[in-house]
């Protein structure tokens, strides 16, 4: 059967069309998810201690140009965007101080939460001064509060940041371990000392993915990108102890753009 001129060339239009709608559907989609703005909250590993070049208007907040929430909105252009992260926040203070920005237009939100809740700073000083046996003690002093009383405070947080921004997509980052075990490393903690870091590391970790999960948000594993780059392995992207002493033990510029960057890239 002859098919007309215009039953051809209303084929070919219709195909054409079709083929421009997927295309303009594939690229929507590939787009990051910060239309309506995105909100960086949380602690020092959000605000980026440790990796320099502080934003001196955040004052003790310590925010860095190099920490990985500014790297990634410097790259994607977002509509908006809010740096409310700051060093030494807990939860209640996320709650309390970092919300204001939120919005039903908010469209991504991403956040590192829960380690100054379990002692972290504390943890680590009495380990590098105290010797072995008190810092087991203060790791299971903390890791027993990440089991039983970190959830609880997740959840407040989590439900916090939903009610003000229902639509938004949420990230919530883990913690790196700090050692890689049987390292290169001939001084400082004790090779059972730097075991039990990294368990209570994998508790926490644990933790902030299932209360995560619970709430609708997404969970970004650093691990998949620090490992190889942890203390004693050689080619560290955490500072050890130094001075300012608040950076130690705090993602380094490389930290924040080969450690954290693409992970989050990768979850918004």
């Amino acid at each position: 059967m002859r098919v007309s001129r215009f039953a051809a060339l209303t084929a070919a239009f219709s195909v054409a069309s079709s083929l421009a709608l997927t295309g303009a559907t594939a690229a929507a989609a590939a787009q990051p998810t910060a239309n309506g703005g995105y909100v960086a909250l949380g602690d020092s590993y959000s605000a980026g201690v440790g990796a320099g070049s502080y934003d001196s208007g955040s004052g003790s907040c310590k925010r860095s140009t190099k920490a990985y929430p500014a790297l990634w909105a410097a790259a994607h252009s977002p509509s908006s965007f809010s740096f409310a992260a700051c060093s030494g926040a807990r939860t209640g203070d996320v709650v309390s101080g970092q919300l204001g920005t939120l919005s039903s237009a908010t469209s991504l939100v991403s956040i590192t939460i829960g380690g100054n809740d379990a002692g972290f700073a504390d943890t680590m000083t009495t380990c590098a001064l105290q010797g072995e046996s008190a810092c087991l003690a203060r790791i299971a002093q903390a890791r027993s509060y990440i089991d039983n009383t970190l959830p609880g405070k997740l959840d407040t947080v989590y439900a916090a940041i939903a009610n003000k921004a229902p639509s938004a997509h949420v990230i919530a980052l883990g913690y790196p371990h700090f050692y890689k075990l049987d390292g290169s490393c001939s001084v400082g903690l004790s090779e059972k000392s730097r075991a039990a870091v990294d368990a209570a590391a994998d508790d926490i970790n644990g933790v902030i993915s299932k209360r995560a999960a619970a709430h609708g948000f997404s969970f970004a594993d650093v691990n998949s990108t620090f490992t190889g780059h942890e203390l004693c392995s050689g080619s560290p992207w955490l500072h050890s102890v130094t001075y300012p002493v608040d950076e130690s033990y705090h993602p380094t510029a490389a930290g924040q753009a080969d450690g954290y960057l693409p992970v989050f890239g990768s979850a918004a």
